[in-house]
């Protein structure tokens, strides 16, 4: 394959001069690295003959090893040079499992003489276009050449070069572009032909940050990246290259590829950045910037950030607003950036437990990284560790000047949300984040999973968890809480419905599991609980709904069985908080039952592993429901001095902690009245239910029991049937069977033996399985004896 001066090739309107190593298209120069050009010269000399891969791979890179996706992108490169698109193959035709061909006809024509003009041309290109080419440069080539070494020109002279072809760029870019207010786009992974790995990752990342300011671009989010390379059977986290990068966009319907560039010029670096049409390959945009030194290439991404906002058509007084610089947004250290980058990638691909140590990475290289420590509370939440993840989103409030405005939003909100628990600032927060980025999904799931739900505003939480799953329809999470939200309101065929369409775009996590299970037991179908049980065997939130059904049912014996095989598979995966969680309701269990003595104990092996404020709400509960007013009352205390803006506190944990101390004092006026605060969010799901699935309607059954003490049988028996009107909301709580008994006694107090009598049956039918020694089964059975 020896290089012959003067030989040049032609095919359609292109040309090719070896001795140059110049593309031309009607005497014009076009744009190819020079690797993509010794692929291409390879392929044209060959022409109508299959070329294996194996064959270009080594006549390419002949002293080097590198994988197939580098002979690839070569492919992708030239195609985008000869102007192909997915549909129009004309030049490249791909041969599956051997290699690629060069379908049209060449013409090999000679010229006399020199042109400098392509020559310069050709130089200063390849010096550009060297950072489009990420490929490993050998010293020996596969094709010996005539011409004079490419790099043997000095720094001045490509500088000079670089800043003349800047000109001609900008006079002959594209005209301005808009993307719709339905567009999306999507950032592929910089070319880093710079040989410093700190910016693999880290230039994307810093892309997506500043472009998130903008209220005017969507951009597709990294989970739903990741579950569209799932379906092409990508491996986790692969390079997103710019091949990969289009596929991904056509998949997603999106409108255009953003493709970065980096490459070094000494001490210098040059920073360049192409939009594409992903479906017809047409350049939308292209834009660039210097950095003199590295500590600088943040800045020069802010500045190419910018400009390519102002091309896609976005007001200058909105860039201006929403344009704080990446180095004062996020960081200024780049190593803290690709940690935080790697973070959020493994928190898409594997999870929070994987995502963690790279967010702490973050934070030790630089203690001032806002977002790093709100994400670092984001899992660790998600991992059940509430204190740890109040301590980081605590770190994250308190930097957050340090972050622009989208960020901002999520940290306060996170903030309000996780830490001091204060909904009504949440809702606030999250309103206006909606109104002021309408594209962005998050605080439509916060407004539907953690604050609709806690003031019981359903249909509310259905409306905003269907606005999410529109903006992302990959967003698992947001069909969870469409689910959750389902079943709340008593929907159960339309939350099987929301279910199967997350199958169908194979979304699953494991919540989807717990759903099948509690819609199974609001069913009353045992065998498909059993499957789900089955299923899921492994899970320690499965083992604890097991554990609260049984209780339901008054199988005692076999729920404490199962809350300690869920609290001990928590701890085998490291998660106290959650194990916790799952003791406290076995206390509640025992407690509700009448079991005092194991109550206190599980009260105290629960705060034993946390005082999670679920945990002590729980726990004290547990207490004045078995007769231990007086650390009952302590635990109160410290929950009101701890969390005096919590929602969930103020309007439900404190008043029924409160009303059972003045029911165990005989005080039952006083407890009605201390419950009349709760009246404001009583159907609401507090903390406690949406994380240990205890607390849902607790002040109205205490509020029941007061009117039952003070003998007001009609009030009371409305207090209890609202429970049974809400079968969603409570679940296999035990109250909720519990209600048929305390129905029973309210009918009786007032006189109605023939309903009383009813709801005793109801009761019994529920508890016909139960252990026979539970002491409130034998007291159940003795008041039902006396309305007959």
């Amino acid at each position: 394959m020896a290089t012959e001066s003067k030989v040049l090739y032609e095919f359609g309107p292109f040309r090719l001069d070896p001795d140059k190593q110049a593309l031309l298209r009607e005497d014009r120069p076009v744009p190819i690295t020079p690797k993509a050009f010794e692929t291409l010269l390879i392929l044209v000399r060959h022409s109508r003959q299959v070329v294996t891969k194996d064959e270009l791979m080594k006549a390419v890179w002949p002293d080097a090893f590198v994988e197939e996706q580098n002979l690839s992108q070569n492919i992708f490169t030239i195609r985008r040079a000869l102007g192909e698109t997915p549909e129009d193959r004309r030049y490249i035709v791909t041969v599956p499992g051997r290699g690629y061909r060069f379908a049209a006809q060449v013409r090999t024509v000679r010229e006399g003489g020199e042109d400098l003009v392509i020559e310069s041309r050709s130089r200063s290109q390849m010096a550009i276009e060297q950072m489009e080419d990420d490929q490993p440069h050998p010293v020996h080539l596969s094709m010996p050449r005539h011409h004079k070494p490419i790099w043997k020109h000095t720094l001045t002279m490509i500088v000079v070069v670089l800043l003349a072809l800047g000109a001609v760029f900008f006079l002959r870019r594209p005209p301005p572009i808009a993307l719709g207010a339905t567009n999306s786009v999507l950032i592929a992974d910089f070319v880093n032909t710079t040989g410093d790995p700190v910016f693999d990752g880290t230039l994307r990342q810093g892309l997506e940050v500043q472009l998130q300011q903008s209220s005017f671009l969507s951009l597709i989010s990294n989970d739903r990246i990741q579950r569209v390379l799932r379906m092409m059977n990508q491996p986790p986290n692969p390079r997103l290259t710019p091949d990969l990068a289009h596929e991904v966009c056509q998949r997603t319907a999106s409108a255009a590829v953003l493709e970065g560039s980096i490459t070094s010029l000494g001490s210098q670096y040059v920073l360049g950045l192409r939009a594409e049409n992903c479906r017809t390959g047409d350049i939308l945009d292209q834009e660039q910037a210097q950095a003199t030194r590295k500590e600088d290439v943040m800045s020069a991404l802010s500045q190419i950030a910018a400009k390519f906002r102002s091309r896609i058509g976005e007001s200058l007084s909105s860039t201006e607003k929403q344009d704080t610089p990446l180095a004062e947004a996020t960081t200024s250290s780049l190593e803290a950036l690709k940690a935080y980058s790697t973070g959020l990638q493994m928190l898409s691909s594997t999870g929070s437990t994987a995502a963690l140590p790279h967010f702490k990475r973050a934070t030790e290289i630089d203690p001032e990284f806002a977002m790093a420590y709100a994400y670092l509370g984001r899992t660790y939440g998600d991992m059940g560790e509430s204190i740890l993840s109040a301590e980081s989103t605590t770190k994250a409030y308190q930097l957050r000047d340090r972050s622009n405005d989208q960020e901002k939003f999520f940290i306060v909100a996170s903030y309000d949300t996780q830490v001091t628990g204060n909904v009504e600032k949440a809702q606030q927060t999250c309103e206006l984040w909606a109104q002021t980025y309408p594209r962005e999904m998050l605080p439509h799931a916060l407004l539907a999973g953690l604050i609709y739900q806690v003031t019981g505003k359903y249909g509310n939480a259905v409306a905003e968890s269907e606005k999410a799953i529109e903006l992302d329809k990959d967003f698992a999470i947001a069909y969870d809480i469409l689910v959750y939200s389902r079943e709340s309101l008593g929907q159960l065929e339309e939350a099987e419905k929301t279910l199967l369409q997350a199958s169908q775009r194979k979304l699953e996590i494991p919540w989807f599991l717990l759903h099948r299970y509690r819609i199974a037991f609001l069913r009353a179908d045992t065998a498909g609980m059993e499957r789900v049980a089955a299923s899921g065997s492994g899970a320690d939130e499965i083992a604890n709904q097991e554990s609260f059904a049984l209780a339901y049912a008054g199988q005692l014996q076999q729920a404490r069985k199962m809350s300690q095989r869920a609290a001990q598979l928590a701890l085998q995966n490291s998660q106290v908080e959650t194990a916790s969680l799952w003791e406290t309701g076995a206390a509640l269990q025992e407690s509700f039952l009448g079991n005092s003595a194991a109550a206190r104990q599980n009260a105290k092996e629960s705060l034993d592993l946390s005082k999670d404020r679920e945990v002590e709400y729980g726990a004290a509960l547990a207490l004045a429901l078995s007769g231990d007013s007086s650390r009952a009352e302590g635990l109160a205390n410290d929950l009101e001095r701890r969390f005096p803006e919590d929602t969930s506190v103020r309007f439900s944990y404190l008043p029924t902690l409160h009303a059972l101390l003045a029911l165990s004092q005989g005080q039952p006026s006083k407890a009605i009245d201390l419950l009349q605060v709760a009246t404001i969010d009583e159907l609401g799901q507090p903390r406690s239910s949406i994380h240990g699935f205890f607390g849902a309607l607790y002040p109205v059954y205490v509020r029941g029991q007061a009117y039952l003490a003070a003998r007001q049988g009609p009030a009371a028996a409305a207090e209890f049937q609202k429970i049974l009107d809400h079968r969603g909301i409570v679940v296999s709580d035990p109250i909720g069977a519990l209600a048929h008994l305390q129905l029973g006694r309210a009918y009786a107090l007032s006189g109605e033996n023939t309903k009383a009598k009813t709801a005793y049956q109801d009761f019994l039918a529920l508890w016909k399985n139960a252990d026979p020694g539970i002491p409130i089964l034998k007291q159940a059975k003795a008041e039902y004896a006396k309305v007959q």
